[in-house]
């Protein structure tokens, strides 16, 4: 009897020493799995200045400043001048900064991505500002929205 008991204890043993080697085997293959599955894509986030210097720029006495970051190989970046340069009054400065003719303004302002437009007040606090083509209609209520805060 005393053989029976022990022959039971060594096959619950054996029996545990499976389980715990088949539980190790499958956390072993789940995180080499994990480690082989690509990251999940992410939307690209570029970064827009939230303060520029009015010295870098044109008229920085005026009272609103419209700065169009473009490239010369943008195709959207033309149309979006073209939306800005009507806003051009004695209350309104706008300038287009080109990548390659201003790349110290480019650098400065850590501008990766283009076109990106940015409506400042008079001390160079970005008020608003958009990544990506604008229809002149989405800028013209933009700063009519700022300057009417």
């Amino acid at each position: 009897m005393v053989r029976a008991a022990a022959s039971a204890t060594m096959g619950s043993v054996e029996r545990l020493v499976v389980v715990a080697v088949v539980v190790v085997v499958a956390v072993v293959v789940a995180l080499v799995a994990q480690r082989r599955r690509p990251d999940p894509p992410t939307g690209a986030r570029w970064e827009v200045p939230v303060q520029v210097d009015r010295a870098d720029f044109d008229r920085p006495d005026a009272d609103w400043l419209v700065v169009v970051f473009t490239s010369s190989t943008c195709h959207s970046c033309a149309s979006t001048v073209a939306a800005a340069r009507p806003l051009e009054s004695p209350a309104v400065a706008v300038e287009e900064v080109e990548s390659v003719a201003r790349a110290d303004l480019h650098r400065r302002y850590a501008i990766d991505a283009v076109p990106i437009t940015v409506v400042a007040d008079a001390s160079g606090v970005v008020r608003a500002s958009h990544v990506g083509p604008l229809s002149a209609t989405e800028l013209w209520s933009t700063v009519a929205a700022v300057r009417d805060v």
